[in-house]
């Protein structure tokens, strides 16, 4: 069984950050893919960034140089780190993997940055 924990979410400043954390519950993490996604009220879910088994990294354009995702293998957990967050940040963060055709997400955690 696969279950996927976010934490870290909270309030901050515009200019501030936050690192949200991933952990893990499934078989040879340090062989998977994963991913974090994020989506804001009335939006659809996006991309946020993601990292390979390779630890090949990829980020959309609204968050390059300012996000950093990472992995610990060893702590089967996955990071994200989010640096001069603003406004249009908010949103609930998902962590997110697949195994084959299965797709899994964890319950998500709330960034919201407001002054």
């Amino acid at each position: 069984q696969v279950q996927l924990v976010e934490s870290g979410g909270g309030l901050v400043q515009p200019g501030g950050s936050l690192r949200l954390s991933c952990a893990a519950s499934i078989s040879l993490f340090g062989r998977r893919n994963m991913g974090w996604y994020r989506q804001a009220p009335g939006k659809q879910r996006e991309l946020v960034a993601t990292i390979t088994s390779g630890r090949i990294t990829n980020y959309a354009d609204s968050v390059k140089g300012r996000f950093t995702i990472s992995r610990d293998d060893a702590k089967s957990t996955v990071y994200l780190q989010m640096n001069s967050l603003k406004p249009e940040d908010t949103a609930v963060y998902y962590c997110r993997t697949s195994i084959g055709f299965s797709v899994y997400w964890g319950q998500g955690t709330q960034v919201t940055v407001s002054s």
